[in-house]
């Protein structure tokens, strides 16, 4: 999206990291792609974020091993949900994915952890979206999975899609502020590195085989991508 002004629209795209994948994740395609500044963080690894200023166009947390509720444990987490609290604030567009999910509901009061049931999702499941949810996600998709906590919807936000498993998938507060509990972003590369992964879910609850993986994979990996690349030029659009 173009226009007289881009020049002077801020490209810096924070994206807060919790491992050491290869950044070849499809918002860093897309930034690259659409001549904004990935700026990579890695808290956990002792780089600090800094201050939120106006040169930021948008800022991703990503997923990963930390339990929203151990901040105590990683103290960077308090970091992170001092970031995720001045974008909120400041209407930066701000995406939380999985464990960056999990954050954004964490720093706005919901309820964050294991559901009852034991399940898990780890492979590519359809996504559905509510009343509320048809202006970002127009009809049902297979989307990547890979994870065993969830979050409930925090006060004030509006649910925006949900699972069979999981039924809060997806959450939008304000204009600027999303969070999803699946992996939109991950390629086939790197869906197969967590299929290597020695923490690959497979075996548990909910979980699908490796072959259902792969056939689902095949399926739906292109419009997943698709719909994802849209939604990122749709949010970050919103910079100002």
């Amino acid at each position: 999206m173009t226009g007289e002004n881009d020049t002077d629209r801020p490209r810096r795209v924070v994206l807060v990291r919790h491992g050491d994948d290869p950044p070849d994740d499809r918002v860093s395609v897309f930034l690259h792609e659409n001549g904004y500044e990935p700026v990579w963080r890695r808290p956990f690894a002792g780089e600090p974020l800094g201050d939120l200023d106006e040169r930021v166009a948008g800022s991703v947390v990503y997923g990963g091993k930390y339990a929203v509720s151990e901040m105590a444990k990683h103290p960077f987490l308090l970091d992170e949900a001092r970031w995720i609290e001045a974008c909120m604030t400041k209407g930066v567009p701000l995406l939380g994915i999985c464990q960056g999910g999990q954050q954004i509901a964490h720093v706005m009061g919901a309820h964050v952890g294991p559901p009852a049931s034991g399940a898990h999702e780890f492979g590519y499941y359809q996504l559905t979206p509510t009343e509320a949810g048809r202006d970002m996600l127009p009809e049902p998709i297979h989307v990547a999975q890979a994870h065993f906590h969830t979050f409930d919807i925090p006060a004030g936000a509006v649910r925006l899609a949900g699972s069979d498993l999981f039924p809060n998938q997806a959450f939008q507060a304000g204009d600027t502020t999303f969070a999803f509990q699946f992996h939109p972003e991950i390629t086939i590369e790197g869906f197969r590195r967590w299929q290597d992964s020695p923490w690959a879910y497979f075996g548990k609850p909910g979980a699908q085989t490796r072959a259902e993986q792969d056939r689902l994979m095949a399926l739906h990996d292109a419009a997943q991508a698709a719909w994802f690349y849209g939604f990122l030029g749709r949010l970050f659009a919103q910079a100002s």
